[in-house]
């Protein structure tokens, strides 16, 4: 789940977990990921849509005209639109050109088991060009989708890529309130119905190394704190689980730009993500950054301003947040990035 309940934590919660269990990995062997000519992404689920919204820069988004019609027995003439459908949760469509070859991958799946698909559908995206699935994470607002999408492809060999920590069954604890277990995905149902499940916590590459998969992201800056009202159930108990190690980013470098980079929720930190990336792939710059940045509510809230200074240091050509980033951290960074400031919303295509 990508939201830390209202008043959870406060400024207590900010300096995260002890000292000791910050992952800080050792400097990796450097990946020699391939430049690509071109990454289109498309924004599959968020949550929220803008059909007025207009295309600027690397942003082409659907119009109230752009979305297929349905049956509307209320309306005149008996039709009306079939819009887009947001929810809190993420998904986006991954492709990329390199040469005369095309790939496609699906980052995330969302919240609900026909949300993705269906906006699949209205988008014209076909489902079965889809070469993997990669899981930014656990939480079911970025797998539940994996259920619908089983049912559009049929029965098929099919690769789903995640950390082992994928599987944790975990809850959120709120002083005052119960706490509240998150639906957990099945490995068993993802077998049978053909997915192929690969378990791996290290970075690793996918199609001839045009696409690098994070694994476990280093947590260097110290300040970016995971999810402090997480646990999770482990030998026979419940202990508390901030790290969220499984949250991994995927990562593709186009040809003389750089960088995209793109996050789930970003429970590892936004800023972690891209220093992470370019520690793995030669410090190369960051083109762009998209997704989930995790800076709503009151725990997270105050990290803005360090979060943005960080950022600004990395130096994004583009910086595209989405779902859990929360409206306080969007109107910051658009005041502080400006025109490299691209909203991110269902149905927008992001062409780099």
């Amino acid at each position: 789940m990508c939201t830390e309940p209202a008043g959870a934590h406060g400024a207590a919660a900010l300096a995260g977990p002890p000292p000791e269990i910050w992952l800080d990995l050792e400097p990796p062997i450097e990946f020699d990921l391939e430049p690509v000519d071109a990454v289109a992404v498309t924004v599959l689920m968020d949550n929220i849509i803008d059909v007025q919204s207009p295309s600027a820069g690397p942003a082409r988004r659907p119009t109230a005209g752009d979305v297929p019609t349905r049956p509307v027995a209320t309306m005149v003439g008996g039709g009306g639109p079939d819009a887009l459908v947001a929810e809190h949760g993420f998904s986006v469509l991954v492709t990329v050109t390199k040469g005369d070859r095309r790939h496609t991958i699906l980052f995330d799946t969302g919240t609900t088991p026909d949300g993705v698909v269906g906006n699949m559908r209205r988008l014209e995206v076909d489902p079965s060009a889809i070469e993997a699935v990669v899981c930014s994470h656990g939480h079911y607002d970025h797998t539940a989708g994996l259920d619908g999408l089983a049912g559009a492809l049929g029965p098929r060999n099919f690769p789903v890529l995640l950390h082992p920590h994928f599987w944790r069954r975990r809850r959120l604890t709120v002083p005052g309130r119960e706490p509240r277990e998150m639906p957990t995905t099945s490995r068993r149902a993802l077998e049978d119905v053909g997915f192929e499940v690969v378990e791996d916590p290290r970075p690793s590459f996918l199609l001839d190394g045009a696409v690098l998969v994070t694994g476990e992201v280093a947590r260097t800056t110290g300040y970016e704190p995971g999810m402090p009202s997480q646990q999770a159930w482990l030998d026979d108990g419940w202990t508390s689980d901030p790290m969220v190690l499984d949250d991994q980013a995927l990562v593709v470098d186009v040809r003389d730009k750089g960088l995209v980079v793109i996050t789930g929720c970003g429970h590892a930190g936004v800023v972690n993500i891209c220093r992470w990336a370019r520690r793995l792939t030669g410090e190369r710059p960051v083109h762009a950054v998209i997704g989930g940045f995790h800076l709503n509510g009151p725990a997270f809230e105050p990290l803005v301003p360090r979060v943005l200074d960080d950022l600004a240091a990395i130096g994004p050509d583009y910086v595209v947040p989405g779902h859990c980033t929360g409206w306080r951290a969007q109107h910051a960074l658009a005041g502080r990035f400006a025109d490299a400031y691209v909203p991110c919303s269902v149905g927008t295509r992001l062409a780099f």
